[in-house]
């Protein structure tokens, strides 16, 4: 069975089952994980079935995936990508996740490019209802980013689910985490320095998310880590495109500046964030 998901549903001539459910499609793949699209056999309920290898999870990983477990486990939150089942088949572990019809964000931002500042408030506000509950049980999910955030529909309407805890982690509220760990352009620069680090890394992640739905490009690029890290450094002004910066709510710019502080202890805290008055002056999350 292994090989065969491996592989892929489309090498063999009949479809592929595991457990209860037909395996339909790939939906990503990770160096220890595959996501595939599947149905259940009998009721046809359509999820995301994510196929955990643990003989590829070396001890921090497998810590990350205890605490993916644990924590999808013990919520049940709109803005959170929902667990409902998992099992194992064949030496490996998989996850029965809720299905998002309108695929990440990552695809969405190639689809609208630049997305209009008022849904881009509604947008962070359910990103923040989903991160008041990763702070509530102190988890780090430390890969925030448009790939990571999936939608319910295809649509400017649609509810934001985070997803794809595979490298979150507890952090004790006055303790700290050290493993670098992410993805370069939503990493923040303490993470990119080899330094030790809190959940304020998920809040330059939120920043850079925030920065790249108002202009359609990250705030920071580079070739490598080093350039990237460099590129932080000498930025005296983040670079909003000159098209869209005269229209944006300075409240809006100033939430994305702070969260974008390259000096953690000037960053937006997760309370900071919540309440600012960008998300708070119009509305309440999804």
């Amino acid at each position: 069975m292994q090989n065969e998901t491996e592989t892929g549903p489309d090498h063999f001539k009949g479809p592929v089952t595991v457990g209860d459910y037909v395996l339909k499609s790939k939906l990503g793949e990770g160096s220890f994980s595959t996501v595939w699209n599947a149905k259940h056999r009998l009721s046809g309920q359509e999820v995301a079935l994510k196929q955990v290898y643990p003989s590829r999870l070396n001890r921090q990983l497998r810590n990350c995936f205890d605490c993916e477990l644990n924590f999808l486990s013990s919520v049940n939150h709109p803005n959170i990508v929902r667990l409902f089942d998992v099992f194992r088949a064949e030496g490996c572990i998989f996850l029965v996740l809720e299905f998002c019809a309108g695929g990440s964000l990552a695809s969405y931002l190639r689809h609208c490019g630049r997305v209009q500042e008022q849904i881009v408030r509604g947008f962070m506000q359910q990103l923040g209802a989903a991160m008041e509950i990763l702070n509530s049980h102190h988890i780090i999910h430390r890969d925030l980013k448009p790939e990571n955030i999936l939608l319910s529909v295809p649509e400017d309407d649609a509810v934001l689910k985070i997803s794809d805890f595979g490298l979150s982690r507890y952090v004790h509220p006055s303790d700290y985490a050290e493993t670098v760990c992410g993805t370069a352009l939503y990493m923040a620069p303490e993470v990119l320095q080899f330094q030790r680090y809190d959940e304020k890394v998920d809040m330059w992640s939120l920043g850079a998310i925030l920065f790249e739905l108002l202009n359609g490009y990250p705030p920071f690029r580079g070739r490598t880590n080093v350039q990237l890290l460099q590129n932080i450094k000498s930025c005296k002004r983040l670079p909003f495109s000159q098209l869209i910066l005269p229209a944006l709510d300075p409240d809006c710019v100033d939430m994305c500046s702070r969260l974008l502080s390259i000096n953690p202890a000037d960053r937006l805290s997760f309370n900071e964030f919540y309440r600012h008055i960008f998300l708070s002056r119009k509305g309440v999350a999804t």
